[in-house]
């Protein structure tokens, strides 16, 4: 069983192993065991802080992927309840202007880019991270969408607009084209030394980075190309992201020129769309004794009777889990109620792991 858990201080080795299969550019994830546990600590007072009152404040929650057979920590996923504060957050603001001269009947769209430094920013979602041997099957969705079952019971601790950094176009060697043709004229070290860097301390982000506009149409050609592009392999994650509401905004990260997607909190589809439930039963249906559940990553969550799933279920505690299961009027599987802690009238909160497709219909039933 696949389980979505908070991070403990136990699973350091293991992060700091799955930081070092990340590649270039994944700055929350940084090759460093100290910066990492940081990170966990960070993330053990978020938990701690669920029982205040207070508005976000730049909580962390860091979650783990546990496979519970081998106990192997397999993937990550984060929230940061609202980005900015003591720490800024950095962007650059893309805009668009025309520039005409009607004595040279000529038109020009010349694009322009801005820093923007914010304290008092939205929340942010990142840190998803799922081990190369774990990816397909629609474990990368549950990783994606069990965050936003945790927000959607914690709804008051998250700013109301949600964003994503996804990472941008950088090579196998750690080379950016954008960074290349602009942060390192005014930095002097390279991409990889200022993605750590940002983790460690941002102050160097604001003694050094250019506050004039930067004429995009003045950068090389390679530099252009990458502006607001993901990764190959983060394709689909920002393919996920679209499913689920969140739409490109007009900034980029100053690094590596990866887009930044918005959504508002409560028009997020999976906190929309979530139910919650009280469990009535933990028993195994009789006809599917032995059977294993396969996740469909195009089952779209509708049902057909009563049988209803595959679902990403979460329970409602402060001790988080979530995984794929099936629940069907109020009755769960033994192995799913096993994995996320719960028993006979305890609330599970579900969701369909994909947004239903417009009128269609749906003939074979998914259930344990």
């Amino acid at each position: 069983m696949l389980v979505i858990r908070p991070i403990a201080m136990e699973d350091l080795p293991a992060l700091v192993a799955l930081s070092h299969t990340t590649g270039f550019g994944f700055t929350s994830l940084p090759k460093d065991a100290n910066l990492l546990k940081r990170r966990i600590k960070a993330s053990l007072r978020g938990f701690i802080n669920l029982s205040d009152e207070d508005p976000p404040r730049g909580e962390t929650y860091l979650f783990v992927l546990e496979d519970t057979q081998t106990k192997t920590i397999s993937g990550t996923t984060g929230i940061v309840s609202k980005v900015g504060g003591f720490d800024p957050f950095y962007a650059y603001r893309l805009e668009t202007n025309i520039h005409a001269s009607a004595q040279l009947n000529v038109r020009k769209t010349i694009r322009t880019l801005h820093l923007s430094e914010q304290h008092n920013g939205p929340c942010e979602i990142g840190s998803l991270f799922l081990s190369s041997q774990y990816r397909g099957g629609g474990t990368g969705r549950l990783l994606s969408i069990a965050r936003f079952l945790f927000m959607a019971d914690h709804l008051d601790y998250f700013d109301s607009t949600v964003i994503a950094e996804l990472r941008g176009v950088v090579d196998a060697q750690g080379r950016s084209p954008f960074w290349d043709a602009v942060g390192h004229h005014f930095f002097d070290i390279d991409f990889p030394s200022a993605d750590y860097l940002s983790m460690v301390n941002k102050k160097f982000i604001a003694d050094l980075m250019p506050r004039h506009p930067i004429y995009i149409p003045l950068l090389p050609f390679s530099a252009q190309a990458v502006i607001g592009k993901v990764q190959p392999d983060t394709e689909p994650a920002l393919a996920m992201l679209r499913e689920e509401g969140f739409q490109l905004s007009d900034a980029i990260d100053i690094f590596d020129a990866g887009p930044v997607v918005k959504c508002d909190l409560k028009q997020i589809r999976a906190i929309r769309e979530s139910q919650t439930t009280v469990i009535k039963q933990i028993a195994r249906r009789e006809e599917n004794q032995g059977r294993e559940l396969v996740f469909d990553p195009g089952f779209s969550g509708k049902a057909r009777g009563d049988a209803v799933g595959p679902m990403i279920i979460a329970n409602t505690q402060q001790d988080f889990r979530a995984c794929m299961g099936s629940i069907t009027d109020g009755t769960l599987d033994p192995a799913v109620a096993a994995a996320l802690n719960v028993t006979v009238g305890d609330t599970v909160r579900f969701v369909a792991p994909k947004p239903s497709p417009i009128n269609e219909t749906y003939d074979a039933p998914h259930s344990i």
